[in-house]
């Protein structure tokens, strides 16, 4: 399957882009919410939380929805929107249940961003380069991450909190610009739902959630990445947090310092990933992100420097790099042939994704019974005992020729 160059360099651009609108205000809400309204550490965690729920449980069938919908680039752009606004809700309305609904509805529309952005690239390039491909989007989704932060740290101390909100208006118009650029020709629609080239999206095939049950090695990713979201999903939120409360008045700045620190190595860490998952295999690579988080865990118990914090932080960018790029190409390795690559993604990252919400649910009130170091080191547990399950039950997927079709499954051997 051949491309365009220009259409590669939109996806770029639409990586780069929409990487503000993927996780919404990410970190800074926690922070935001703590210097500015005076919100506890309990009280965010519970209504980040709590608006996440929605965005959990749905990912499966937004997921459907994607492998369905042939309009992909209107999809994304339509999420993008969505994010946004309800992002911009929060400093209007900066009670408790207004965050917490804003956050569920933008979740809703934000677990669509990364199945659609990964069925446009495999639509484009086809199976045989998607692992390139994917590290890619990475790269630049982290790139764009790393800029916006740059420009928050160099600018809130300027003109305070709001950067946050100018930056999410500034991206949401050049996604959309990213998404009009991707021509609708280059995408193959049945290769985009995980289809084998050539073939037709007909007949009945298996349910995502079937896919998902009925074989094993999906089973086992989604429980591992489950455990590296525990220990995961919560961890910046709460350095964030421990370096606003030591340098008062530099959440913000601080909080994005954190954040460039770690995109400047997701970003060659992702495109090293997607260059040599296929000549290297994706499981020593994904092993390697659960070492790095253990070890990013521990080692935040060893100062209270804020240099030392942030230095840390650089292991998120190894741990988090590895993860998101592989991601999307072990979910395409398990269920290529069934049509089902959005939802599968979206399944498997329900699974995986009760892991972060849980870890930003408790963490919170960890710390204020514990304090930091003992919540820190309870993550490091977690990802621990899911580096063990993944080297000891996690088949390599790299040669998979892994195909559902009916009733009848091949995974790759053991």
């Amino acid at each position: 399957m051949q491309q365009e160059p220009r259409t590669e360099r939109a996806l770029d651009a639409l990586s780069f882009f929409v990487s503000d609108a993927r996780y919404g205000l990410g970190a800074f809400l926690g922070v935001y919410l703590m210097t500015e309204h005076g919100w506890d550490a309990g009280s965010i965690g519970s209504a980040i939380a709590l608006g996440g729920l929605t965005g959990l449980v749905s990912q499966g069938p937004m997921g459907a929805l994607v492998d369905a919908v042939r309009a992909k680039r209107t999809l994304i752009a339509c999420a993008a929107v969505i994010v946004t606004l309800t992002c911009l809700i929060v400093p209007i309305a900066p009670q408790f249940w207004s965050v917490a609904v804003a956050g569920l509805v933008g979740a809703l529309a934000g677990v669509t961003i990364g199945p659609t952005l990964a069925a446009i690239s495999l639509g484009v390039v086809g199976p045989t380069r998607f692992a390139r491909r994917a590290g890619r989007n990475e790269a630049f989704f982290h790139l764009g991450d790393g800029a916006i932060s740059l420009a928050i740290l160099l600018t809130a101390p300027l003109f305070g909190s709001q950067v946050l909100f100018w930056s999410m208006a500034f991206t949401l118009v050049a996604t959309l610009a990213a998404a009009a650029a991707v021509p609708a020709r280059a995408i193959d629609h049945d290769v985009a739902r995980g289809l084998l080239p050539g073939e037709a999206a007909l007949g009945a095939r298996p349910s995502a959630w079937r896919v998902l049950f009925r074989s094993r090695p999906l089973l086992v990713f989604a429980a591992c990445g489950t455990l590296f979201h525990l220990a995961n999903g919560s961890m910046l939120m709460l350095v964030s947090q421990k370096l606003a409360l030591l340098n008062l008045g530099q959440g913000i700045a601080l909080t994005a310092a954190s954040a460039i620190a770690a995109q400047s190595v997701m970003v060659p860490v992702a495109a090293l990933a997607g260059m040599r998952a296929d000549a290297w295999g994706r499981k020593p690579l994904l092993l390697a992100a659960f070492i790095a988080l253990a070890l990013r865990a521990i080692l935040y118990t060893l100062s209270d420097n804020t240099a030392w914090l942030i230095t840390v932080q650089l292991l998120d960018g190894v741990g988090a790099g590895l993860m998101g790029a592989l991601f999307p190409v072990v979910v395409a390795d398990l269920t290529r042939g069934t049509g089902h690559f959005a939802a599968a993604q979206g399944v498997v990252g329900t699974l995986q994704g009760i892991g972060g919400v849980v870890s930003v649910a408790i963490t919170g009130q960890l710390v204020v019974q514990f304090g930091y170091d003992a919540t820190f080191l309870t993550l490091a547990t977690a990802a621990a005992l899911g580096a063990v399950l993944f080297w000891l039950a996690m088949p390599e997927t790299r040669d998979t020729t892994a195909v559902m079709t009916g009733r009848t499954v091949v995974e790759p051997a053991t």
